[in-house]
């Protein structure tokens, strides 16, 4: 078993580095936490979404977008005029470090935490959730924004006073109370049915939706899975606005696949982290469906990985990634260890959030490329993922057309040709 030292992030007010905190009694346990003790009467406000999910649809109706935007926004600030966050991230210094690729630096002091690390399992990515742990039915009601879920009647609605269902288990948006950068929040999914972190189809498409109702080009949406730097066991994304493109967005990239339905998939070039990049397809969903696929097979094969949703849910970049799994077996310098940087999803971005000064006054391009490099696969790990992923969404787009036994045999020879592209077993419309 692989395990790692560090000191998790405070994401919310109400985290400890220990276990649990109570909060599930029957009296009430003077929080106004998300749990049965508090949840009697509790209203939310909530943002209802369109059902439709076709692609095209983003640039015919503006008005969802501008009032998703003004309301996530609004609502984080209230948020910090209200003290809850643990520093001012708008005090940070920033900079894009000098080079070809445009890396970004931000120096984070607050982040660092001089507390006793604990240890995390790195080497295990499906992990059963424990409610001992800290989750997010601890936190406080003050640091949910709204509720998140898809409306009846294919229209936009926002109800500043909803009763929350608890039956229903409700998917919220809230502050990260660590902020990275300007309006971060958390997504969580269904947050009562206390999932693990780990995506599934739903999941994931609530995230593109998201993504696509702010239709804004700098907010983006992360996650990061267990044994990739993910700090609680129960299911989440991040997302958060940075007005300058991230360098992964930049980056070079090869076609190696066409799926029915207009789904390209490309791999990263020219960039530290390899990966691969989804987009096009006729709607959300059959984008989501195809990277859910995806993450699923990674997870099912117990590789860590990080997903980032940009151009509003239209690119999805998907990075396996071995960092932690260097840092338990010794392979990881004394001198990247004692930055403390963490690579998750937005560090993989290009987004390096730094914890010491002397970290951020000498940031360098090649000193980002050399960290990032540790993240990624070996060019031979790195194919054989490929091959395991592309096996896995062709079964399933031949499943779903019911002839996975006639298009979908393959010998070694033909998962040999996957990688290059040149595999014809797709199920065209």
């Amino acid at each position: 078993m692989l395990r790692i030292k560090r000191v998790p992030t405070i994401l919310s007010n109400y985290q400890k580095e220990d276990a649990d905190e109570g909060g599930g009694g029957g009296g009430g346990c003077g929080r106004n936490c998300l749990r049965n003790c508090c949840l009697s009467g509790a209203k939310l406000p909530l943002y209802a979404f369109p059902k439709s999910n076709k692609v095209e649809s983003c640039d015919k109706n503006e008005f969802p977008f501008a009032f998703l935007d003004s309301l996530l926004l609004g609502e984080w600030e209230d948020r910090m005029e209200r003290g809850l966050f643990r520093y001012d991230v708008t005090a940070c210094k920033t900079k894009v470090i000098p080079g070809e690729h445009g890396f970004i630096a931000q120096l984070n002091e607050g982040r660092h935490l001089k507390k006793r690390p604990t240890e995390f399992q790195v080497d295990k990515v499906l992990q059963p959730f424990d409610d001992n742990k800290f989750n997010f039915t601890k936190v406080g009601q003050e640091e949910v924004l709204f509720q998140f879920e898809a409306s009846e009647d294919d229209e936009v609605h926002f109800y500043p006073n909803a009763p929350v269902n608890v039956d229903k288990s409700p998917s919220v948006v809230a502050i990260n109370v660590s902020p990275i950068e300007y309006g971060h929040v958390l997504l969580i999914p269904r947050i009562l049915e206390r999932l693990p972190q780990r995506i599934d189809h739903e999941s994931l498409l609530l995230a593109l939706h998201m993504a696509h109702e702010a239709g804004s080009p700098y907010f983006r949406v992360g996650y990061n899975s267990l044994g990739a730097f993910a700090t609680i066991n129960h299911l989440h994304f991040q997302a958060y606005y940075l007005a300058v493109p991230f360098p992964i967005e930049k980056a070079a990239t090869r076609k190696i696949k066409d799926l029915s339905g207009g789904i390209e998939i490309s791999e990263i070039s020219n960039y530290p982290v390899k990966g691969l990049v989804f987009e096009g397809g006729n709607s959300l969903k059959d984008l989501s469906d195809v990277v859910a696929d995806t993450c699923i097979c990674l997870q099912d094969n117990n590789m860590p990985y990080n997903v980032l949703i940009s151009e509003s849910g239209r690119r999805i970049f998907v990075l396996p990634q071995c960092y932690a799994e260097k840092q338990a077996l010794g392979e990881v310098s004394a001198e990247l260890i004692d930055t403390q940087v963490n690579p998750a999803v937005w560090e993989i971005s290009g987004h390096m959030v730094l914890k010491r000064k002397e970290d951020y006054e000498g940031a360098s391009e090649e000193k980002a490329w050399k960290l990032l490099a540790e993240v990624s696969l070996s060019d031979e790990r790195f194919q054989e993922v490929m091959v395991i992923i592309f096996e896995a969404v062709e079964k399933k787009l031949c499943k779903n057309e019911q002839d996975v036994d006639e298009v979908c045999g393959l010998d070694n020879d033909s998962r040999a040709t996957i990688v290059t592209g040149k595999q014809e077993c797709l199920v065209q419309n």
